[in-house]
């Protein structure tokens, strides 16, 4: 034979072992494992919390601004400063009407305040990632006050506000509408219309 006659049926041959492999692999389920970590149990997840822009998924509790900013002087101030101008942490407040500009000599102040267009998204994050040595420690009414006195600061909520898993969902952030939202409905659902467990 030919090397031309050859190559094409080396190419047949190398598809059909392919298949042959593919299919062999994916009608058994597969376990990859890396040898470490586990599978998380329901307990593993009862902590965990998911909240929508509108509220939903967000857990019971609640807390007031005066709480939060208790919390906040022993558990974040080292990082974010105690007027929330940042240090070893982001800055968390201020930066308004700073994201558009036409001086590209001024870089955007991207804060809790003048980016984000949640304050759920405040919620959870403070949830799973703060304080920084000791993430996910703080209890869901310390989250909630936490979240209320930053938002308090900024001047999004009034300075005697009380949050919680209805009221969150309803504060209406700085740059709410500073963000397109995607005009591919058939690819990514409003976030109205996404059913949620809770």
């Amino acid at each position: 034979m030919s090397i031309t006659t050859n190559h094409p049926l080396r190419l047949v041959a190398a598809f059909v072992l392919g298949c042959v492999c593919w299919g062999a692999s994916a009608s058994e389920p597969a376990m990859f494992g890396f040898g470490f970590g586990s599978v998380a149990t329901p307990a593993d997840l009862q902590s965990f919390v998911s909240p929508l822009p509108d509220g939903r998924g967000l857990p019971d509790g609640q807390g007031t601004v005066e709480q939060g900013k208790v919390i906040y002087q022993a558990q974040c101030v080292a990082c974010h400063g105690d007027k929330l101008q940042g240090g070893l942490g982001d800055r968390l407040i201020g930066g308004r009407q700073t994201l558009v500009n036409s001086d590209p000599t001024k870089a955007p102040i991207k804060t809790v305040e003048s980016y984000w267009p949640y304050a759920t998204t405040l919620f959870d994050y403070v949830k799973r990632a703060m304080p920084l040595y000791s993430p996910g420690s703080l209890s869901n009414d310390e989250v909630y006050a936490v979240t209320a006195y930053i938002l308090s600061e900024a001047k999004v909520v009034s300075p005697d506000a009380m949050l919680d898993k209805t009221s969150l969902g309803q504060v209406k952030m700085p740059n709410r509408d500073g963000f397109i939202p995607d005009r591919r409905p058939d690819k990514f659902k409003r976030v109205a219309e996404i059913p949620h467990s809770k």
